[in-house]
């Protein structure tokens, strides 16, 4: 890699930080209020949402760190994070916005924490949930290790400097901006995504015309056979139809309910635009969720999984393939749009987690020992504590990660959303208030998510060095979801419940 390479590289990538800033002064709320700050005070456009949303779900995991589990495991992979859970997200994002918005307006919920305390009118699921939300640091250290990888590969710059510097620009930008500042800036790297995951499906698409030995299944398969197949039963993660459809159907499902994909719908002003929002949502996602598959261009660039003599690690495969592929001015644009799929869920996640900890987590609790403080002082100081976790915890994925930094991720947001779904999901469905149904599934679920993934129970845990989140938190949903269906069967409605449901 030339030295002009870099010096371009170096230049483009501050422009995109200083545009990043001047949006976020052109769109900063003057309002002290937390609620303000969470879900916004302007009316935006079903596009501007959607492009926003999608970008949100889909994320540096989708564009630099889950290609790589194609490039390790070839098809199989590709058909769990590729087909099987973006159709269970399709569906399941269609069936529970349209609800969630509806009862989130209601109660003018600012996160999940807020929305299933206040559905069942319990102060101990507002505050559990609000600890709960601290597990989601574990998205926010995939994806500042995501974007770290790309920039300092393109920049041959030190890795922890590169990891400072993404941390310190986006979690002081987003301190002062919030909602409003998060809608513009997630609409522009959308478009920039879409830019990129064209060029970037397009870069081997010359492989999918060729036939007989240099097509590209051929080409995998002369790598390893394994890479060709539905299943490969030498993965930590893909070995059978149980791992790769149906945990990734459950979980596909269950991680629509998270506080940055859910309260993105309380962003549409008028019910008239949810049809269009959604449409436009899931036609981008479709777009999103097929860049994975340039995992499998990736191995046949690199089979032996070297680059320029060094081995790779998977959080890295599609830096190189970048950088290999791609010519000076073409590869910027492609790593500018690596960047912007890690800002737009990472600046979801700095405006969601601090404020979630801080409205339903801490303000409950100063309420009740009577300490008046203020809500937006909390936040800055939690968003500033949070930035400290994620450099410190990102920094060990790079230089000692279990395979991957996915894996790490996984293990903490699948758990929280395992022990929101039956919450969420009985919220929505529903009408009862009986507050043991979420109460007792939501424990069932954390329980039964973390005692799986390390007490090593089942098949699929034992022995492995590598352990699979998703089985921990298939098993966990079907395990909470039991309950809860038991707990509304034995101890129907009351009176009171019956008088709610009525109003």
């Amino acid at each position: 890699m030339t030295d002009s390479y870099q010096t371009i590289t170096l230049i483009v990538l501050v422009g995109f930080m200083l545009g990043l800033i001047y949006l976020v002064y052109k769109s900063r709320t003057t309002s002290d209020s937390i609620e303000v700050y969470a879900v916004g005070n302007k009316s935006f456009s079903s596009i501007s949402v959607a492009l926003s949303l999608a970008a949100s779900i889909t994320s540096a995991a989708t564009f630099i760190i889950n290609p790589g589990f194609i490039a390790l495991y070839g098809f199989s992979a590709f058909l769990a994070f590729g087909i099987v859970m973006p159709m269970a997200i399709y569906v399941a994002l269609i069936i529970f916005i349209k609800r969630f918005r509806r009862y989130g307006m209601d109660v003018k919920s600012i996160s999940i924490a807020d929305w299933v305390g206040k559905r069942y009118n319990s102060q101990f699921l507002k505050v559990f949930f609000g600890l709960l939300s601290a597990l989601l640091i574990t998205f926010i250290v995939l994806i500042c290790v995501g974007m770290t990888k790309v920039i300092s590969k393109a920049l041959t710059a030190d890795e922890l400097l590169v990891l400072v510097l993404i941390v310190v620009v986006v979690f002081t930008y987003m301190t002062i901006g919030g909602a409003n500042t998060m809608v513009y800036t997630n609409s522009l790297q959308a478009v920039l995504m879409i830019i990129v995951a064209i060029l970037l499906l397009g870069s081997g698409a010359d492989l999918l015309f060729k036939s007989g030995e240099e097509s590209l299944t051929a080409q995998l398969a002369s790598i390893d056979p394994a890479l060709t197949g539905m299943f490969n039963p030498e993965s930590p993660l893909f070995r059978d139809f149980f791992e790769v459809v149906v945990c990734n159907t459950i979980v596909g499902i269950a991680i629509v309910c998270q506080p940055h994909i859910l309260t993105k719908s309380l962003l549409i002003k008028k019910d008239s635009q949810v049809n269009k929002f959604l449409l436009y949502t899931v036609l981008i996602l479709i777009l999103f969720f097929s860049v994975v598959f340039v995992g499998a261009y990736a191995r046949v660039s690199f089979p032996d999984l070297l680059f320029n003599g060094s081995p790779l690690k998977m959080d890295g495969i599609v830096s190189a393939y970048v950088v290999h592929r791609f010519p000076v001015y073409i590869g910027i644009v492609v790593i500018l749009g690596l960047l912007a799929a890690g800002l737009s869920t990472l600046e979801g996640l700095v405006q969601s987690i601090p404020t979630t900890i801080t409205n339903d987590f801490i303000m409950p609790i100063a309420k009740k020992v009577q300490w008046e403080v203020s809500p937006m002082k909390v936040n800055k100081f939690l968003t500033f504590m949070v930035a400290i976790f994620a450099i410190l915890l990102s920094y060990d994925q790079l230089i000692n990660p279990s395979l991957s930094v996915g894996i790490f991720a996984q293990n903490g947001v699948y758990a929280f959303f395992s022990a929101a779904f039956v919450p969420v999901f009985f919220g929505i469905f529903t009408k009862s208030q009986n507050r043991l149904i979420p109460i007792i599934a939501s424990i069932v679920a954390i329980l039964t998510h973390f005692g799986v993934y390390y007490l090593e129970l089942t098949p699929y845990m034992e022995g492995m060095s590598v352990k699979n989140p998703a089985v921990a938190s298939a098993l966990a949903l079907l395990l909470s979801t039991a309950t809860g269906i038991i707990i509304y069967i034995i101890k129907p409605m009351n009176k009171k419940h019956l008088e709610y449901a009525n109003t």
